[in-house]
Parts: structure tokens; sequence; C-alpha cells
């Protein structure tokens, strides 16, 4: 089974907000779970979904700090939707962590996510706050 990044990047949603819900699950049957409807078959973890996974747990107080400062006056994290702070922690992830992604890339593709997993008054929220990524892309100030 060879995965798409979108698709790779629907999977580390899912698992990072299953994880978000019950912190103690064991990883490698929730991997098998978000990448397998059958539970007696054993697919390999793609290593950028892994990369994903274990790069927004790993740096979570670093990602959750970067949305904090671009949130709106009287916002904090804890008013944000699980799944919108969950699409925003894979964003800023790949933006920070993952030199390869552009910042658009990573923009529209959890622009991509809240249109599948939220809805469009979070998906507008979603781009709020990640727009600002845009402004600080040397990439994005060459086109």
């Amino acid at each position: 089974m060879t995965l798409t990044r979108h698709q790779i990047r629907e999977r580390a949603f899912q698992m990072l907000f299953a994880l978000n819900a019950n912190p103690d699950a064991d990883h490698d049957a929730l991997y098998q779970r978000v990448l397998t409807d059958d539970p007696d078959q054993t697919v390999p973890v793609p290593d950028y979904f892994q990369k994903l996974v274990t790069g927004v747990l790993a740096n979570q107080a670093d990602l959750d700090a970067k949305i904090d400062q671009y949130l709106s006056t009287g916002w904090q994290l804890k008013r944000i939707a699980k799944t919108d702070l969950v699409i925003m922690r894979i964003a800023f992830y790949e933006i920070d962590y993952v030199e390869e992604v552009p910042n658009r890339v990573a923009v529209n593709e959890a622009l991509e996510l809240a249109k599948n997993f939220s809805d469009d008054r979070s998906r507008r929220f979603i781009n709020g706050v990640l727009a600002h990524t845009l402004d600080d892309d040397p990439l994005d100030s060459q086109s």
C-alpha cells in the first residue's frame, strides 16, 4: 500500500487526534488501525507518517507556543477545537521541522485537512493563524 503525502497527513491527523484523547494508547496498534481497515493485517508504517506523528508529539510544547503567538488577543489554546489544534500542530511541525515542505504547501494541506475533518468556520480560523507563516517564507516572496 503506497500512500500519498496527503493521505499520510490525513492518517497522521487521525492518529494524533486519537492520542490526544488517549495519550496512553498503544502506538503500534494505533498505527495499524489508522493504516488498514483489516485488523488481521499488519502493514509497514510509512517513514513520513511516523516522522509526522513522533515529531509532533516530541515538539508539541514548542508547536503550541508557536500557535499561541499567532492567536488573537483573548484566545487561548484551550479554547481551540481539538481537531483544529491537531491540524495546526501538523502544519507548524512541517513548517518548522521539514525543510523539503514549503510553507505554502503545509498551509494548503492544513486547509485540506480542515475541509475533511472540521467545518468552514474552523478552516477560516486555521487559515488566519497559518497565514502569518507565509509572510515569513523567503521562497514565497521570490514568486
